[in-house]
């Protein structure tokens, strides 16, 4: 923990299976800073998030540090980076700089809202699972209460999100099939390793992380082996040779 210095330890306020939570999860810990998690009970993290943020952001993540309160994970990244210089994931080159800045942003942007409304709305096919994992976002006393916890989720993700519908989707899928064309392409004119430069930077953290509930890599926040929805499973495994899959999965081997 070289990173952490005096005072209070940052707190991590998280939804645990979120893929935007995992990004700032992992800078956090890429970047060796000691912290506080905090993951409350459904429905309870967007006031949360009102008021830890003074309404500026109404979901997780959102980062305490040094008496800030900080939503999005570009943003939390941002202020680790400078608040806690050590191990960056800021390039020093302005150039890569700039490019690594570029691909956080398209990922966040095309990727990670497609992603999540996908992946919920492939578990509503299976009641079951739904409630499964939504009951994962939980613990303590009610991590067993899978009927609220599943049908919470169902709610709130079709009134937020839109993931009862099909044809939204639809659309979904093929941003998500954009992104791996993307990150395809950013890696064949690269070293293959990394998308910027020669070492593991915001941009390798991002996609990765955004990628992570459809690839599942072994280091991930969901077990590898944990069962899946069959649209998704099958969607997954149409994806599954693609140079940007075995990406994800080789990064999470080498970085988390």
């Amino acid at each position: 923990m070289g990173a952490q210095t005096g005072g209070a330890k940052p707190t991590l306020w998280q939804i645990t299976i979120s893929h935007y939570s995992e990004k700032a999860r992992w800078a956090l810990e890429h970047k060796e800073i000691g912290h506080v998690r905090r993951a409350p009970l459904p429905r309870m993290h967007i006031p949360i998030a009102i008021w830890l943020t003074g309404g500026e952001q109404m979901t997780f993540p959102v980062l305490e540090l040094d008496g800030r309160r900080i939503g999005d994970s570009t943003a939390i990244i941002a202020a680790l980076e400078q608040r806690y210089p050590e191990h960056p994931v800021y390039p020093e080159d302005p150039e890569q700089l700039r490019r690594a800045l570029e691909l956080e942003e398209f990922f966040d942007e095309e990727l990670g809202p497609a992603i999540r409304l996908l992946g919920f709305h492939d578990l509503m096919s299976d009641p079951e699972l739904l409630r499964q994992r939504a009951s994962e976002t939980v613990s303590g006393p009610l991590k067993n209460a899978k009927a609220f916890a599943g049908g919470y989720a169902r709610v709130y993700t079709s009134l937020r999100f839109g993931a009862n519908s099909d044809s939204e989707a639809e659309t979904a899928r093929a941003r998500i099939v954009a992104a791996m064309d993307r990150l395809d392409a950013e890696l064949a004119a690269g070293e293959g390793t990394h998308l910027v430069g020669d070492r593991f930077s915001v941009a390798d953290l991002t996609a990765a992380s955004l990628f992570y509930p459809l690839v599942a890599p072994e280091k991930g926040p969901v077990a590898a082996d944990q069962p899946q929805p069959a649209a998704f499973a099958e969607f997954r495994a149409s994806l599954s040779e693609r140079p940007g899959f075995n990406w994800v999965e080789e990064t999470y081997r080498r970085y988390r």
